[in-house]
C-alpha cells in the first residue's frame, strides 16, 4: 500500500475557550463524509487556543476524547498542540494517536516563536513514527520549519510525510508558505501544513508534494480537506530526482565538505554580534 489519506482541519479557534467539542464535530464530519480518511490533523494550539494561561498539568484530559474518537473510528489523529506544564516549565506539546487509540509519539516544539512565545521552553526530541505497510511520518510545529536542520534530521531517518500544524496570523504567512513548498522539494517529502482561523491564524493551509507542487490550498474558509498522498512518489523522487532532476538527499549524503557553522569559532562571530533575542521596539528617527 502506498496511498494514504490525510485530512487537514482548518477551523476557527477561540482565544479563551474549549475548542475540543468543535474539533470532534469536524472530525465526525470527516469520517462520515469521507470514510476513506486514514488520518486527521488539526492546527497548532487548536484545543485551547494560543494563551499560555491555559497551560495544563493534565494533558491526559485533552488527549482522552481524541484517543476515544481515534479508537472508535479506526483513524490516526493528531489534535494540533496545546500548552502543558511540567513543574515550572511550559511546553508547546502534541501527540500522535493510532487507530487503537494509543499514543505512539509525543513532541515538544523545538523552536518556540521567541520573543513572542515568551515563557515556553524548547523541546529537544524529534517525533518519528511508522504507519505499518505505508511509510514513515514525522512532525514539527509551526516555527520549527523555518530551521531546515529540523526537517533534515527527520528525512535523514526516512521520514516521507511531514505533518506541520501551525498557528500563523501574521504578515509572514506568505513567507511560511514559500518555506513549506521549498521544504517539500528540498527534502523530497509531503508537507501537510495546517493553519487555523480567528485566534488560530489566517488559514491558507496547504499540502505540497515531493516535487514542490501545491496539491491543495484551503484559502481562508472554515474547511476540512482530505487528500490521498502517494508515498510511492516520495520513493521515486528520492531515487530518480523530482521529475528526473535534482536528487537532493543523495547529493547531500555524498557531499565533499563538512559544514562547521555550528561549531564555536569564527563562523559564529557574526551571529553573536546580532544582539539579544528580544521584542523589537519602535524606532525613533531624528527630526
Amino acid at each position: 500500500m502506498t496511498h494514504f489519506s490525510v485530512a487537514g482541519v482548518q477551523m476557527p479557534v477561540s482565544v479563551s475557550g474549549n475548542n475540543i467539542p468543535a474539533m470532534l464535530q469536524r472530525a465526525s464530519k470527516i469520517v462520515h463524509v469521507h470514510p476513506w480518511t486514514d488520518m486527521i490533523l488539526f492546527s497548532e494550539l487548536a484545543p485551547h487556543g494560543p494563551s499560555i494561561g491555559f497551560a495544563t498539568e493534565d494533558a491526559e484530559s485533552i488527549e482522552a476524547p481524541f484517543r476515544e474518537f481515534a479508537a472508535k473510528h479506526r483513524v490516526w489523529l493528531c489534535p494540533g498542540s496545546y500548552f502543558v506544564k511540567r513543574g515550572e516549565d511550559v511546553f508547546n506539546h502534541t501527540v500522535v494517536i493510532n487507530p487503537e487509540g494509543e499514543i505512539v509519539g509525543e513532541y515538544d516544539k523545538m523552536f518556540p516563536f521567541r520573543p513572542y512565545e515568551h515563557g515556553v521552553k524548547a523541546g529537544e526530541n524529534f517525533l518519528i513514527f511508522d504507519v505499518p505497510d505505508v511509510g514513515r511520518f514525522g512532525l514539527s510545529i509551526c516555527y520549527d520549519i523555518w530551521f531546515p536542520e529540523t526537517t533534515r534530521t527527520l528525512v535523514s531517518q526516512g521520514v516521507e510525510v511531514l505533518l506541520h500544524p501551525v498557528l500563523t496570523g501574521t504578515t509572514d504567512r506568505d513567507a511560511e508558505l514559500a518555506i513549506a513548498r521549498a521544504t517539500a522539494v528540498m527534502f523530497q517529502c509531503y508537507v501537510v501544513d495546517v493553519n487555523g482561523l480567528d485566534a488560530g491564524g489566517i488559514g491558507r493551509s496547504v499540502v505540497a508534494d515531493p516535487t514542490g507542487r501545491i496539491l491543495h490550498d484551503a484559502g481562508q474558509a472554515d474547511s476540512v480537506f482530505p487528500l490521498e498522498l502517494d508515498l510511492a512518489l516520495v520513493k521515486r523522487c528520492r531515487k530518480r530526482g523530482a521529475n528526473g532532476l535534482g536528487q537532493t538527499l543523495k547529493s547531500y549524503r555524498d557531499k565533499s565538505i563538512d559544514f562547521d557553522i555550528y561549531k564555536p569559532g569564527p563562523t559564529t562571530t557574526y551571529l553573536r554580534g546580532l544582539g539579544p533575542l528580544q521584542m523589537p521596539l519602535r524606532d525613533l528617527y531624528p527630526c
